[in-house]
C-alpha cells in the first residue's frame, strides 16, 4: 500500500508544476463527471458533534473505491488547529485491496478550487477579469490560483470579517502580478466582479450575499463549509438565478438550496460537463454554483495523485495488509 504524506504531495506539486497540476486535475474531474452514471453514489455520512462535524465521503465504480475522512470545526483556529483536516484512501474494487493512503487536507483545497474553476469555465463569461472573494480563509488563495489558469484575471477584490485573515491573504498574494483591492464589506467587494466566491465557515444561517448587491449577471460560487442549517446566500438571490449542483441528493441536505421549496429546478454538474445542458451567464443571467463538495472530486484527485506518485516515484510502501504463504492461515501471524 502506497503512503503519500504531506511532503510527498508538496514534492509532487513541485515536480509537476502548479499550473500543470491544476489543468491535469480539471481534465481528470471532467473525465470522471462524464462517467457519472458508472459510479455508485450516496450523500456523505455526517456525524455532527459539539463545535463541528466529522464526515465520511465514499464513492466507487468498477475500477476503484475511494473515500475521504474529513472534519469541519469552525472554532478550531482559536486553538491553533485547522478548521478542515482530511485523509483519503483508494482501493482496487476487483479485490478490495487498498492501494493508496493519502493526506487530503491540502488535496481537498486543490480539488475544491479546481472544481470551482472548471464549473466557471463552462458557465461564466469567458472575458471574466474581476474575482471577488468573500471570506479569505484557508481556501481563498487556492480559488485565485485555479481561476487564474482559466481566466485572464486583472483584479481580486476581497473581504473577511477577520482582519488577520485579510492580511494573511494579502501577504500570500503579494507574489502574484494581480491588482488586490481590500474592501470594507461584502457589498464593496462584489462591485464590478465577474466571478464571486463566498467562503465562510460558521455553521449557521447567515446572509453574506444578497440579490440587491449584484449589479450585473455574474457567476457565483457558493462554497463555504456546508452542513444542514448552514447557508450564505439570500433566498431571493437563489430564486432569481440558475442553480448548478454537484449531486442533488446531497445538496438538498446541506447546500444553499435548503432554503427553497421542493418545486425548484436546478442542473446537476454532470449534465453540463457532458454537454447535455448548455448554460452561460450571458444568456441565462446570474448562475449560482451551489458547491458542497462531492466524493467524486476526491476520487478524481486520488486517482490522479496515485498515477503521478508512481510516475515520479514518490511516497513509501507501508505494510498494512498481511502477506501470508497460506492466505487462509491468518492465525500464523500470532506464532
Amino acid at each position: 500500500m502506497l503512503l503519500l504524506q504531506l511532503e510527498d504531495i508538496k514534492q509532487l506539486l513541485t515536480n509537476v508544476g502548479e499550473k500543470n497540476f491544476f489543468l491535469q486535475l480539471i481534465d481528470t474531474l471532467q473525465s470522471d463527471y462524464k462517467r457519472w452514471f458508472e459510479f455508485d453514489k450516496k450523500p456523505r455520512l455526517a456525524s455532527h458533534v459539539d463545535l463541528g462535524v466529522i464526515e465520511l465521503m465514499p464513492i466507487s465504480n468498477a475500477l476503484y473505491y475511494a473515500f475521504k475522512y474529513v472534519n469541519g470545526h469552525p472554532k478550531n483556529p482559536q486553538k491553533n488547529k485547522l478548521t478542515v483536516m482530511a485523509t483519503g484512501q483508494l482501493s482496487l474494487c476487483a479485490t478490495g485491496e487498498p492501494l493508496l493512503y493519502c493526506e487530503m487536507t491540502l488535496l481537498t483545497a486543490l480539488r475544491t478550487a479546481a472544481t470551482s474553476a472548471m464549473v466557471a469555465k463552462y458557465v461564466a463569461n469567458k472575458n471574466s477579469s474581476v474575482l471577488a472573494l468573500i471570506g479569505t480563509g484557508a481556501q481563498s488563495e487556492f480559488q485565485y490560483l485555479a481561476y487564474s489558469f482559466i481566466f485572464d484575471l486583472q483584479e481580486v477584490r476581497y473581504f473577511d470579517i477577520d482582519d488577520h485573515a485579510m492580511q494573511k491573504f494579502a501577504t500570500n498574494m503579494a507574489k502574484f502580478e494581480i491588482k488586490l483591492t481590500a474592501c470594507k464589506n461584502a457589498t464593496e467587494a462584489v462591485i464590478g466582479a465577474d466571478l464571486i466566491t463566498t467562503c465562510t465557515a460558521d455553521k449557521c444561517q447567515q446572509t453574506v450575499l444578497t440579490k440587491a448587491m449584484i449589479d450585473k449577471p455574474v457567476f457565483i460560487n457558493a462554497l463555504g463549509g456546508d452542513c444542514p442549517g448552514k447557508t450564505e446566500l439570500e433566498k431571493a438571490l437563489l430564486e432569481d438565478a440558475t442553480i448548478v449542483v454537484e449531486y442533488l441528493a446531497q445538496t438538498k441536505i446541506e447546500g444553499e438550496i435548503q432554503q427553497l421549496n421542493d418545486d425548484f429546478s436546478c442542473v446537476e454538474l454532470h449534465q453540463i460537463i457532458s454537454q447535455q445542458v448548455t448554460l452561460n451567464v450571458q444568456t441565462q443571467g446570474t448562475i449560482i454554483y451551489d458547491s458542497v463538495g462531492f466524493a467524486l472530486e476526491d476520487y478524481a484527485i486520488l486517482r490522479l495523485v496515485y498515477r503521478l506518485a508512481q510516475q515520479y516515484q514518490l511516497g513509501q510502501q507501508i505494510d498494512m495488509i498481511p502477506h501470508l504463504t497460506d492466505v487462509k492461515d491468518l492465525f500464523s501471524l500470532l506464532k
